[in-house]
């Protein structure tokens, strides 16, 4: 079975090789930089293909003024549509009325499971998030209301202490220490990547949202960034070791940056990083009719791609 592993990075982009602002000029990254034939994920990096990954530098402000915002980048990510322009400006950080109609109309999550393929978010939710969404002290961002819209359960505690889901920092950490959970899993982040790769092999679409990326970018420093990413390269070491590039592909990208450039705390409207794994890369390295790769680029090249063999382009 064909399957998609689409890990988003909140709040990345491609920066400057500027070590006191970026940290990805300092970070030790060997699994990324190895796939980028030795190079680091800079501005000026050109698009790259190492024979088993290609690396696509994103538009993520599509022609509309302002720096990108996470809801309607967000929402362009999972609905192929260019969400800015269609509302007259990038939104941020929760969806507006007009994002939401258009995220609750269709996305890739509902697509799938309309046509009987599965599709599933595996970040773990704590009980006190869907308490203040229910207390409508919370309101859901764009990933997890796509996944709402389609009927999709978002994932709990009982999720990730049985192995199907996944705390925001890969290992099950931060459960333990900061949300004081003494019975879910923890995993090296070798362990975390092998765990996930056998997470996502169970369907055809499974999505995992990196927030702390963004987090660290808007209120840490380029140290805290250099080390955050290092901990995404060591997890992303065990998902490859584990992938198979014959049966799935691995997709990676970003909203909007944000992470690359901590001369200031606020979103750029740099290119993002998009790296997609697997023999038939190809099939979202070059999808669309010409011009600039955007974030409308990746759902209907991954529909495509998941079609029954049957039917496939």
């Amino acid at each position: 079975m064909r399957h998609v592993l689409f890990l988003f990075l909140d709040g990345v982009g491609l920066g400057e090789a500027d070590p006191r602002a970026n940290p990805f000029a300092i970070a030790n990254l060997p699994t990324l930089h190895n796939l980028l034939n030795g190079q680091r994920l800079l501005k000026d990096t050109p698009p790259t293909d190492n024979g088993r990954a290609a690396f696509i530098p994103t538009d993520a402000a599509m022609g509309v003024a302002g720096p990108p915002q996470s809801a309607t980048g967000q929402a362009t990510i999972v609905t192929g549509l260019n969400v800015p322009a269609l509302i007259g400006g990038h939104w941020g950080p929760k969806p507006n009325e007009a994002v939401v109609e258009i995220l609750r109309r269709d996305n890739i999550f509902k697509t799938l499971t309309t046509r009987g393929q599965s599709a599933s978010l595996i970040n773990a939710y704590p009980g006190r998030y869907f308490e203040a969404v229910r207390r409508g002290k919370r309101m859901y961002s764009a990933i997890p209301m796509a996944v709402d819209a389609a009927g999709i359960p978002l994932m709990t505690a009982d999720d990730l202490r049985a192995g199907q889901a996944f705390s925001a920092d890969f290992t099950g950490e931060g459960w333990r220490t900061e949300l004081k959970y003494d019975d879910t899993p923890v995993y090296t982040l070798p362990e975390a990547g092998v765990k996930l790769a056998e997470v996502a092999r169970q369907r055809s679409f499974t999505f995992f949202e990196h927030w702390r990326t963004d987090l660290v970018g808007h209120r840490g420093t380029v140290e805290e960034g250099a080390k955050l990413l290092e901990r995404f390269d060591a997890m992303l070491g065990g998902l490859l070791a584990n992938w198979d590039d014959e049966e799935g592909l691995i997709v990676i990208t970003s909203d909007h940056g944000n992470l690359e450039d901590f001369s200031h705390s606020h979103h750029t409207r740099n290119r993002v990083p998009t790296l997609v794994i697997g023999r038939n890369r190809r099939t979202i390295r070059d999808s669309g009719a010409g011009g600039a790769f955007d974030l409308t680029r990746f759902t209907p090249a991954i529909v495509r791609y998941l079609e029954p063999e049957t039917r496939a382009l």
